[in-house]
């Protein structure tokens, strides 16, 4: 099992940050160089507990589908969305939300396992890992800039 972990400290309040961490239009926004989109569930707006998305998106040249569900949801400090269906073998997204003098400081914690043992371990070295850190990277950076704007 691979983890990633992220701190993004971001100048506006949690309730503005979490909310645009769940924020579908948002997150198409941040996924555009993969030209995502979300086919069903929640496709726009507010993603909720027990709600699914199935986002479709092009990674390493090929359209992927990936259905989460949020599993968990404690306003405004923590959400969780786990792949109900897709190309892992497990994926769980973890967000956390605190805020310390007017700065949220948002963690990202994701984790997951790659399918094809020895060759997907070998992918997930070469190309996956950097792949997914890069596109939180990118997601973060949107949710920052739109949230120090409304704030």
């Amino acid at each position: 099992m691979t983890t990633i972990n992220l701190t993004t400290k971001i100048k506006a309040p949690k309730q503005i940050v979490f909310d645009a961490s769940r924020n579908i239009d948002l997150h198409l926004q941040s996924a555009s160089k993969s030209n995502e989109k979300a086919i069903t569930g929640i496709t726009s707006g507010l993603i909720n507990l027990n709600e699914t998305v199935t986002w479709r998106g092009k990674h390493f040249g090929f359209y992927l589908t990936h259905k989460s569900r949020i599993t968990a949801m404690n306003f405004y400090d923590y959400f969780v969305d786990e792949m109900e269906r897709g190309k892992f073998k497990s994926f769980k997204h973890e967000h956390f939300f605190e805020e310390q003098n007017g700065i949220t400081i948002m963690k990202d914690k994701m984790q997951y396992e790659t399918p094809f043992g020895i060759l997907g371990k070998m992918f997930d070295i070469l190309f996956l890992e950097k792949h997914l850190i890069y596109f939180l990277l990118e997601r973060n950076k949107v949710l920052k800039e739109v949230s120090e704007k409304h704030s």
